[in-house]
């Protein structure tokens, strides 16, 4: 037992340090991301030791039942693939355009119509897709009005990582938490859209006093303090002050795969709804639609645009890294409950009661924040076990709520920081923190209070 904690220790702590440090870099072209290499390193030092054995790991990449890894992972990347199809024609960077047109009479109606559509947009994708989407278009928009970013940057992430938590199919971990209880889609949504508005709403409100200086101050182009003002090229970028370049990024709407995509994503919802009426498994509902969507847009592209790059793009896009990190994870996880300690804490914490709502809700969130969500909750599917729908859907509100508390929270954090790096908006790991935890603390309390009367 001994040495398999040590290995799960000494796992955890350099991936959530490379996250911190340096999370990706690029071996002769490709990047590599750190957090994921050393997940498989541990794995592999795991099977190699027989703390758990090869058989015993496939045994449970196989298995027919609803915590399936290779099943969870085939739906989410699924979804995320029909998510980045209807990004790349345009859908979501439109979106994010008509927004900022259409938003006059201030920075606090922007920051409303902002927020809402990224809340109405994540509930039926994904909510990765639509934050690395809306940023750049944020980034633009804050320059061009001279303002600061934050809000809005801040209120878009604040807002994809409440909503994510409606359906099923909004975040990995919802994926893999409801899964793993055999909770359907439509059982699911009937639960959760109760906490997902709560956390949505006082998410919200939490946002509005965190920044109501810069929200109310007058319209766009007149002198705001300098604190709030947008610096020009030949200064600085510092605490969330966006500078350099004032580029424009013209939109490219390709109408047919826009509908095809749009059409697929409402067939495939649709058909996750009642797929425990029709005995459909979701995760083949989600794996015929992608590939439907490919093949239809595979031969538009080779007659209609004479190229195939949009399928290739879109395929290249797709979040492969999230397998070898996932079924890592499954392996340390296992191994870890072929000693014993994941039942110990099964005991120590399941109740079987409502009230495991609330605490897992809360240590699925700060343990997001150790871990990064997907790990924990290969971690927590296995403490829970089956025991507790309360401790499940609390998992399921902490791993997405969880997401914001820092930039380990969440793969979608590191990669989110990294474009505003490039954007020239600078936000530190503490500053991140400082927002992020206290929104956090208004829409975790509100959704685990929802969470208790929606059961």
């Amino acid at each position: 037992m001994a040495f398999t904690l040590s290995v799960a220790a000494v796992t955890v702590a350099l991936m959530i340090s490379s996250i911190i440090v340096k999370p990706y870099v690029n071996i002769r072209r490709v990047k590599i991301g750190l957090y994921c290499a050393v997940a498989v390193a541990g794995a592999a030092v795991l099977l190699a030791t027989g703390s758990v054995s090869v058989s015993e790991a496939v045994q449970g990449f196989t298995a027919d039942t609803a915590v399936n890894p290779l099943k969870i992972l085939a739906l989410f990347l699924s979804m995320t693939l029909v998510s980045v199809y209807l990004g790349d024609a345009g859908f979501f960077t439109l979106a994010a355009e008509k927004v900022f047109a259409r938003s006059k009479g201030g920075a606090f109606k922007t920051f409303i119509a902002l927020y809402f559509a990224v809340s109405v947009l994540t509930v039926f994708t994904s909510n990765d897709i639509i934050v690395l989407t809306f940023t750049p278009p944020v980034c633009i928009f804050a320059k061009k009005a001279r303002v600061s970013p934050l809000p809005f940057l801040i209120g878009e992430f604040v807002a994809a990582n409440t909503w994510s938590m409606a359906l099923l199919i909004g975040n990995p971990t919802n994926v893999y938490l409801a899964g793993s209880a055999g909770i359907s889609f439509f059982e699911y949504m009937k639960v959760m859209l109760l906490p997902a508005a709560a956390a949505g709403l006082s998410g919200l409100a939490a946002l509005i006093i965190l920044f109501r200086k810069q929200l109310f101050l007058s319209p766009y182009g007149k002198t705001a303090p300098r604190e709030n003002t947008m610096l020009t090229g030949d200064e600085t970028a510092s605490d969330g002050k966006f500078a350099a370049g004032d580029g424009e990024r013209k939109t490219r709407i390709s109408k047919v795969p826009l509908a095809a995509s749009l059409v697929t994503l409402a067939a495939c919802i649709i058909i996750l709804s009642v797929s425990s009426f029709i005995g459909a498994e979701m995760w083949l509902v989600c794996v015929i639609s992608a590939a439907a969507l490919t093949v239809f847009l595979f031969f538009y592209g080779l007659f209609a645009e004479k190229t195939t790059a949009r399928v290739l793009h879109g395929l290249k896009k797709a979040p492969y890294e999230l397998i070898p990190f996932v079924l890592s994870m499954f392996v340390i996880v296992l191994a870890l409950k072929k000693t014993g300690v994941t039942d110990a804490l099964s005991g120590a914490l399941v109740k079987g009661a409502k009230s495991d709502g609330f605490l897992f809700g809360t240590l699925a969130a700060l343990c997001s924040n150790l871990l990064n969500n997907i790990p924990m909750s290969v971690l927590f599917e296995k403490i829970i076990g089956g025991k507790s729908v309360y401790a499940t859907f609390g998992a399921v509100i902490g791993s997405n709520i969880g997401a914001f508390i820092t930039p380990v929270g969440a793969l979608a954090g590191i990669m989110w920081t990294k474009i505003l790096n490039g954007e020239g908006v600078k936000l530190s790991f503490g500053k991140f923190a400082l927002y992020g935890t206290f929104c956090a603390a208004f829409a975790l309390a509100a959704a685990c209070l929802a969470l208790f009367f929606a059961i």
